[in-house]
């Protein structure tokens, strides 16, 4: 168990935490001219059990504030310090509702300088406290008058009755769950001379053990674990819940600093953007639209501005969610605890926990974004990922699921009604099987009506039919979506496609008598032309037959996909164009970035450059590849399919 102090200035938290441990927290020599704890100060003690009971010993002094906010996150136990000469002062209050805005739910509070005082007085601040606490989730913690000064007296100190008390709570609080991803929060960082770099913080989640190799926030940095001290003892491996220092090879101590994160590379994503489940206390001024804050999380400070969800401000004393807009990236996964401070860092005014780490900037509060993220308190509250899955309207990445659970995941380990699709990476997408087919049924919906419209063409490319049929699919992240659905439903045969075209299985343009006799006699001599196929002229020259009528019978053709206009009058043999596509292909696999320049296609073919260009801008045209300066960069959403056996009115792709 980690216990975390909490109190005035001088009300005797340091010299508590010594007479209970026998350490003396104060290392810095500031610290110990002035008297008064400044940075954060760490003991332990061992327990009947065997176990170690860590304490955090923070500093008073309102300047001081961000720094205990740094030391209370992660705490399972709030020891708060009340000195009985003083009684309830201005930090007892800011500490205790720090306290409470990082969820913690148990503590016990030390009454201090018992022996310097009257008995009515400590009768007098015994009251104060328990009124102070009614309203807290701390109400009803026992009250142990201590007096530290004559800590070798126990009959007088009181010091023996709250270690008892506090080796009792230590041993009976159950251990916290290890199968997260690792992350530890830096609050402290120096070098050992013949070891090199060490960091300290509190273990948020997961497990490590000596030889992992981790990834520090900062600098994205892989860092390997030399030894590991967990809870001040040697140890090969540090769980959730500890205190641990971490030995690491790879970093200089000048690159990590308070704030950072050491933690399991799975764990980590910087984002500026949090949505979260905010709590404004009742003392504080109403929360405007785009108020600026210091935001407290895990052990890094920042500025930002809150944006709200609602209409009106937030009211003081209630609860609403919010998202902040920070100024510079942190790391977070939803259920972690912040704290938010006023513009000028003089008090603390609201807190809250983080719900979606990744929020969007637009659309952020809408009716299907509201759902998505009470799906995401149902994550953080029980761990079902079901809600979220079914919430996502494009599936989520298995990657962002696992930072979002803060847990490995592995396919058999999602809901059964999942779909998982291969990604780039090792990665996959899991979406909903409902949404799934929702999706599908939207693509051939779109299709179907595309055909009644437009019964003489042969389709429409891959590229806009994805901007028909799912305007919303459109970012690069939808890419895996995408072609996992035009490959399901191919697969399927509920879709088919002819060349870069795509159309409904049973599509297909119809040739009179006639049209079909003339055709037999025309894609053979286009056949023929290979890469310098005839012109209709030629063509309409060497079959006796008028011009016009060669055309409009090529341009039919071609709606079904036997044939490819490339420019005016100028066919080629669909056969011919899969060599093309394939050639395109080939050059862009060789090339640098997938892009291929007019003089290596030229050279590829054999034909001028003129017609070299027509050609790829004709690639270009029906979204094969993409034009870029003077390079035909190939889109990675768009697959070619060969021609069918010859003979077939109709191919597919």
């Amino acid at each position: 168990m980690i216990i975390g102090t909490a109190g005035h200035i001088d009300h005797g938290k340091t010299t508590l935490v010594r007479a209970l441990t026998g350490v003396e927290t104060d290392r810095l020599k500031e610290e110990k001219a002035r008297g008064i704890s400044i940075e954060l100060g760490y003991a332990y003690a061992p327990l009947p059990n065997g176990d170690v009971l860590g304490i955090i010993d923070v500093p008073g002094h309102e300047k001081f504030v961000h720094t205990m906010a740094a030391g209370a996150v992660g705490i399972d136990h709030a020891l708060l310090v009340v000195a009985a000469d003083d009684g309830i002062m201005p930090q007892t209050r800011e500490h205790l509702e720090i306290l409470q805005l990082l969820g913690i739910r148990q503590g016990t509070v030390a009454l201090t300088k018992v022996d310097r005082v009257p008995r009515t007085r400590i009768d007098e601040v015994r009251g104060q406290i328990a009124a102070l606490l009614a309203d807290t989730a701390l109400a009803g913690s026992p009250i142990f008058e201590t007096a530290a000064a004559v800590a070798d007296n126990p009959d007088i100190s009181g010091i023996f009755a709250l270690r008892q008390h506090l080796d009792q709570q230590a041993q009976a609080m159950p251990a916290r769950k290890r199968d997260g991803l690792f992350r530890l929060a830096v609050d402290r960082v120096f070098t050992l001379a013949g070891q090199g770099t060490v960091v300290t913080g509190t273990v948020f989640g997961g497990q490590v053990a000596v030889g992992d190799t981790l990834l520090h926030s900062a600098s994205g940095r892989a860092v390997r674990v030399r030894s590991i001290h967990a809870q001040n003892q040697s140890s090969d491996t540090g769980v959730a819940g500890q205190r641990c220092a971490l030995n690491l090879a790879g970093i200089a101590r000048e690159d990590i600093e308070r704030g950072d994160w050491v933690a399991d590379a799975r764990a980590l994503q910087a984002t500026d953007r949090i949505d979260i489940a905010l709590q404004l206390l009742a003392d504080a001024a109403p929360m405007q639209q785009w108020t600026p804050v210091h935001v407290h999380l895990g052990t890094r400070r920042c500025t930002g501005h809150v944006a709200l969800l609602q209409d009106d401000p937030i009211a003081p004393g209630t609860a609403a969610r919010a998202q902040l807009v920070l100024d510079s990236p942190v790391f977070a996964m939803p259920g972690d605890r912040l704290i938010l401070r006023n513009a000028q860092a003089t008090r603390t005014i609201a807190g809250g926990m983080v719900l979606d780490p990744y929020a969007p900037a637009r659309k952020r509060r809408g009716a299907e974004r509201m759902a998505y993220l009470d799906a995401i308190e149902q994550l953080v509250a029980h761990g079902d990922l079901a809600p979220l899955i079914a919430q996502a309207p494009y599936g989520t990445a298995l990657s962002q699921l696992m930072r979002l659970a803060g847990r490995a995941l592995h396919a058999d380990q999602l809901p059964a009604h999942a779909v998982h699709l291969p990604m780039a990476g090792d990665d996959a997408l899991v979406m909903d099987a409902a949404r799934w087919q929702a999706l599908q049924a939207q693509v051939l919906q779109t299709l179907t009506r595309f055909h009644e419209k437009s019964p003489d063409e042969p389709g429409v490319n891959a590229a806009r039919l994805r901007r028909m049929a799912l305007p919303g699919l459109q970012q690069a992240a939808h890419d895996a979506l995408y072609q996992g659905l035009l490959d399901s439903l191919l697969a399927q045969r509920q879709l088919a496609g002819t060349g870069a075209w795509l159309h409904l299985p049973g599509h297909s343009v119809q040739l009179s008598d006639a049209e079909q006799a003339l055709a037999q006699k025309l894609l053979p001599a286009i056949a023929a032309g290979r890469f310098d196929p005839p012109w209709v002229r030629d063509l309409a020259r060497d079959h006796g037959a008028g011009e016009e009528v060669v055309r409009q019978l090529l341009r039919k053709l071609s709606r079904q996909g036997q044939l490819f206009q490339v420019v005016k009058d100028l066919f080629y043999a669909a056969s011919c164009m899969d060599e093309l596509a394939a050639l395109v292909a080939a050059l862009a696999s060789g090339a640098d970035n997938a892009q291929v320049e007019a003089r290596a296609f030229r050279d590829a073919t054999g034909l001028g450059r003129k017609r070299a260009i027509q050609i790829l801008e004709f690639f270009d045209r029906i979204g094969y590849t993409r034009r870029v300066r003077d390079a035909h960069l190939l889109r990675p959403d768009v697959q070619w399919k060969p021609a069918p056996a010859a003979g077939s009115a109709v191919r597919t792709a």
